[in-house]
């Protein structure tokens, strides 16, 4: 069976409604991250994943720096636990793989830490607070 949903990479400029429904619904309304804080001058050049329903909802989505920098990954409430943000991430590392990038690397909210650690992501370092969340960085050699 096929998923119930499909990830594009996209710019921001193609996705940016969309992009930022998503991330306002769970960084911003559900974590409580002020929201002068969730969009920044990176959204415009980095490479985003956007999943939407066989409906065309916005469901999930990411974004990753030309430096291999993954992050805001998000997932609407109502898709966990569907794979939805596994195939993000899958997106981003054969994105990653096909333009030789030596290695992808996450500042994973602690809680998350188990999602990254199933693609083979190692923690560095110790936990630090981002927009009073804990995080710690987690690195991925790719070569």
């Amino acid at each position: 069976m096929s998923n119930p949903f499909t990830v594009s990479l996209v710019c921001w400029h193609d996705g940016e409604p969309l992009l930022k429904a998503i991330r306002q619904a769970v960084f911003i309304n559900e974590q409580g991250v002020p929201a002068d804080m969730e969009f920044d001058e990176h959204d415009e050049t980095s490479r985003h994943a956007l999943a939407l329903s066989l409906q065309g909802n916005g469901i999930a989505c990411g974004r990753m720096f030309a430096n291999g920098h993954i992050g805001r990954i998000a997932v609407m409430p109502e898709w966990r636990g569907q794979y939805v943000g596994t195939a993000i991430m899958e997106a981003f590392l054969h994105y990653a793989q096909a333009h030789d990038y030596a290695q992808v690397d996450v500042d994973a909210q602690v809680q998350a830490v188990p999602f990254y650690e199933h693609f083979d992501f190692v923690a560095q370092g110790e936990q630090f607070m981002d927009v009073g969340i804990p995080h710690i960085k987690m690195l991925k050699k790719l070569k």
